[in-house]
């Protein structure tokens, strides 16, 4: 027997899971239900549960997904049926309609489905499918809500009667109209309605000429409604007639809701039915929204929630765009108790919640945001202590209420209890709360119990190291800015940072050290090993997380470099398909050349149309039959293929182009003029010989005559040899 105390559930923020959960049901009373969802009492029931959301789940992912189960309350039908001689409106009649349908549609397609849902076929099948209801209903309503005119021959009779009347009061309206209108007593309007009966407009002055009942008038006066007496004495008929209708048509309501009236067991299961299925479907939901899933259930004392994410921090960071961090806790038999310790602000009392909210979570039928190969547990009680709980009511403070709180663990724990207490230890004398809580901590461990705490106590620490199944963890720190990086270490105590964080918060430093000597040397140097080995792993965390990253990036870069590497064969094959076609092309032609060269010497026809004849029939031979719509995509493939490498030889073609214009283009570098070297001028055509070079100018002898001119304006002919 499973039993989680209300106050548990408060501490760990139950209630607003629940809130998250009601918000996805689709109907009032599935969203009442989901606020009121506790944790099971039986493990059968609780596993059953757990089954159901699950399989529900599957079914956003997968092509079956399960009809709509919306549904209209029938409370008001159902406590009408329970009383005697009450009958059923036809909207009611309606709703029983919809609500019966729905449900033979879920139990029919689960049935259907088995394979894939066999828990909630198996939830859904001792739900009874029958369609008398519906048929029974549906054989005198119809689809606008209307008492059929065949759901019983004296209603079809009085209808029939009903509407001839009408046919007569309109007769006998139109010649009413006609005859007053012709002697021009009627208004410009001619006529009205009052009281749902048309009625003659006649000019006041006319009023008594008019033989029929005044029915009212207008507001000037000018105008009196007046019902014409041959119509008055059809209109009582016609309201007899009507009177008569509605007592059949209540006649046949309560014939109906008598054959009905058996059938409210039913009902009843079918509403609590459909209101099971809008819970289930909207923890699935909620599931989904934060990637929840089924662990593994141990029947063994083991727990390893691996990658726990805490719900509502996860979903509201996920709003805010803002990163989660995930947790990896493991309790089992030979580590059942951890002792989480270091400075506040790290995540310690996050890390325990996660813990508890999730244990809760799950024994309520919940799935819950961890990894797959996660694994999990089931308790007889879950007991917390979270929190600054000081009560003015009960004139308590926070040590007194913590004790009563240790007095009812003391009471209930044993080996089949999960305990989570925040802040152990705390809300009296440093030295003597540490030594009872010590106490407490020994008392649970020998128990067999199952906890986390979170403490600051050094001997608590101590205790933890000491004793073979209770581990010490802490909150990573960055060791040079102190800032949490809220990852949980096993196997380790966390140092509270008291003197580093003072000192990062600008304490002068004389003070800090006058702190220090006023304690006990030993101390100080266990918290300062404890702080250097903290930093350590935290460099070794670095390291590790530089490692994966880079292996990661690795593993993306072979896997690019094989896609890219399978992209290119399946180019290379369409390639060597559009080539091997082309070649026969060639052959075709240079075979058709050929027969058209020998017809172009012998002008035999006959020969020429054996030789072609001949030759489609062996292309032909070669070829399979496929439908039009397999040329289709083969012809289809080809143009593709063949457009690809069009465009691969253009642009090859343009860049060869580019290539030859820009060597064009280019200016050839000038060559380096030296002594003899055949010359001449850039514009001109006379060539020389350099005699002589002095700094940029040459003396440049052209037989006749010498000139002096500068290199620049000279252009090579000749190299001196």
């Amino acid at each position: 027997m499973i039993h989680i105390h209300e106050k548990t559930l408060q501490d760990l923020e139950f209630p607003t899971v629940l809130q998250h959960v009601s918000e996805h049901c689709v109907t009032p009373l599935g969203n009442d239900k989901a606020l009121k969802i506790l944790p099971y009492k039986k493990k059968e029931e609780l596993h059953i549960a757990l089954q159901l959301t699950n399989e529900y789940l599957s079914s956003f992912y997968n092509d079956n997904r399960i009809p709509n189960h919306g549904f209209d309350t029938i409370a008001k039908e159902i406590k009408l049926l329970r009383i005697e001689n009450t009958y059923l409106e036809v909207h009611g009649l309606k709703k029983i309609v919809s609500i019966s349908l729905t449900s033979n549609e879920i139990v029919t397609y689960l049935k259907k489905f088995e394979e894939y849902y066999p828990t909630l076929n198996e939830y859904a099948s001792r739900i009874e499918v029958t369609k008398v209801i519906i048929e029974k209903v549906d054989a005198i309503v119809d689809r606008f809500g209307d008492i059929k005119d065949n759901a019983s021959s004296l209603l079809f009779d009085l209808r029939q009667s009903i509407n001839r009347i009408k046919g007569k009061i309109n007769a006998s309206f139109s010649s009413a109209l006609n005859t007053y209108h012709n002697l021009e007593y009627l208004d410009d309007i001619r006529e009205s309605v009052v009281d749902n009966k048309r009625v003659l407009a006649v000019k006041a002055m006319y009023r008594r000429k008019v033989k029929g009942a005044i029915m009212g008038g207008s507001k000037t006066g000018s105008i009196v409604y007046i019902e014409p007496e041959t119509t008055l004495q059809f209109s009582r008929e016609l309201n007899n007639l009507e009177y008569e209708e509605q007592e059949e048509v209540v006649r046949i309501l309560k014939d109906v809701t008598n054959y009905i009236r058996p059938f409210l067991p039913l009902l009843e299961q079918y509403q609590a039915f459909l209101i099971d299925i809008d819970v289930i479907s909207a923890k699935a939901k909620y599931a989904k929204s934060m990637n929840g899933i089924l662990p593994e259930i141990s029947e063994d004392r083991n727990i390893h929630l691996r990658d726990a994410y805490h719900p509502l921090l996860y979903l509201n960071n996920l709003e805010k765009k803002e990163k989660t961090f995930p947790q990896t806790i493991e309790l089992k038999q030979d580590s059942r108790i951890i002792v989480i310790s270091g400075p506040n602000a790290g995540g310690k009392s996050i890390t325990l919640k996660t813990v508890g909210l999730l244990q809760v979570m799950l024994q309520s039928g919940m799935l819950i945001p961890v990894h797959e190969r996660s694994k999990a547990c089931l308790f007889d009680r879950v007991l917390s202590d979270i929190g600054d709980n000081q009560s003015i009511e009960n004139h308590l403070s926070t040590y007194s209420y913590r004790l009563k709180q240790m007095n009812y663990f003391l009471k209930k724990c044993n080996k089949n209890t999960l305990f989570l207490i925040d802040e152990f230890g705390t809300g009296s004398d440093p030295e003597l709360g540490g030594a009872l809580a010590e106490t407490f901590l020994e008392e649970f461990y020998h128990r067999e119990a199952f906890g986390i705490i979170t403490t600051h106590y050094s001997n608590l620490k101590i205790l933890a190291n000491e004793l073979p199944h209770m581990l010490n963890a802490n909150m990573l720190f960055d060791e040079r800015t102190l800032e949490p990086l809220f990852k949980l270490v096993i196997g380790q105590a966390g140092s509270s940072f008291t003197f580093e964080v003072a000192q990062k918060n600008g304490i002068p430093y004389s003070l800090i050290n006058r702190s220090k000597k006023k304690i006990e040397r030993s101390k100080v140097r266990f918290d300062a090993t404890i702080a250097k080995l903290q930093k350590e792993r935290s460099k070794l965390e670095k390291t590790g997380q530089s490692l994966m990253f880079n292996e990661k990036k690795k593993l993306e870069e072979a896997d690019k470099l094989e896609e890219i590497n399978a992209k290119i064969q399946k180019k290379l094959e369409s390639y060597q398909e559009l080539y091997d076609s082309n070649q026969r092309l060639i052959y075709l032609g240079q075979k058709v050349n050929d027969i058209a060269e020998k017809y172009f010497e012998n002008k035999q026809k006959k020969s020429l149309m054996d030789e072609l004849f001949k030759l489609v029939q062996i292309e032909n031979s070669k070829r399979k039959k496929v439908s039009v719509k397999q040329k289709k995509v083969i012809k289809a493939k080809e143009k593709q293929v063949k457009q690809e490498a069009e465009k691969k030889v253009e642009v090859i073609r343009k860049k060869k182009k580019a290539a030859k214009k820009k060597a064009i283009e280019a200016p050839k570098p000038k060559p380096v003029l030296k002594i003899g070297d055949r010359v001449r001028m850039e514009d001109g055509r006379a060539i020389g010989s350099i005699d002589k070079i002095e700094k940029n100018k040459a003396i440049v002898n052209y037989g006749l005559f010498t000139t002096n001119v500068s290199l620049e304006q000279l252009e090579l002919v000749e190299a001196a040899k």
